[in-house]
């Protein structure tokens, strides 16, 4: 179990402990169930901007990403243009992808066009049961929910949502919890 421990001495999921950034995520955010379509929709954005970068990054400019998304308004956000999309290829306050932004855009068209709303939606796909992960090498990347999940949503003209993913949103919205077993957040 020392692995776990930080150095506050505190237990937690192993890379809760490599910076003070993500032991704040680790103990107040991750794994805790998350309900509200903007709350949603911002998570699925910044996971899909998280693709192929490391966390940290997005974490450190979520801040950036709310002001620039309008707090994730996927109301406001439908409505954003070439001019938008040029304004945020030009802000170095977050990931200037192209294909990620065009995606969170296309992503809030797709919830206006739902005919559910998006917390019933994405937590259809929450596990009924999920065993805890012993380690961290014990916790998948992609699961038969998470597959579901990128495949539905795909077909509602959702974008850059893909298994993974959409595993990693079930995990930081509380669909799924994977603290490891010893981590002071394992209910």
């Amino acid at each position: 179990m020392s692995s776990l421990l930080g150095a506050d001495g505190v237990a937690r999921c192993t890379w809760g402990n490599s910076t003070p950034d993500y032991a704040e995520y680790h103990d107040t955010e991750w794994g805790v169930p998350l309900r509200g379509r903007d709350a949603l929709y911002e998570r699925l954005c910044l996971e899909s901007f998280q693709s192929g970068l490391s966390w940290i990054t997005i974490l450190r400019k979520r801040e950036s990403f709310r002001t620039v998304f309008l707090g994730f308004d996927p109301e406001k956000v439908a409505e954003f243009g070439e001019d938008d999309v040029s304004r945020l290829m030009q802000d170095a306050s977050i990931v200037r992808n192209r294909a990620k932004i065009l995606a969170a855009i296309k992503n809030a068209r797709s919830i206006a066009a739902l005919d559910v709303p998006l917390d019933d939606l994405l937590w259809s796909f929450a596990p009924a049961k999920h065993k805890r992960p012993r380690t961290m090498a014990d916790v998948p990347a992609i699961t038969d929910e998470s597959k579901a999940m990128a495949k539905e949503l795909k077909k509602r003209g959702f974008a850059f949502l893909g298994p993974t993913t959409c595993y990693a949103l079930m995990q930081a919205t509380g669909m799924v919890d994977d603290h490891v077993k010893g981590c002071f957040r394992a209910r």
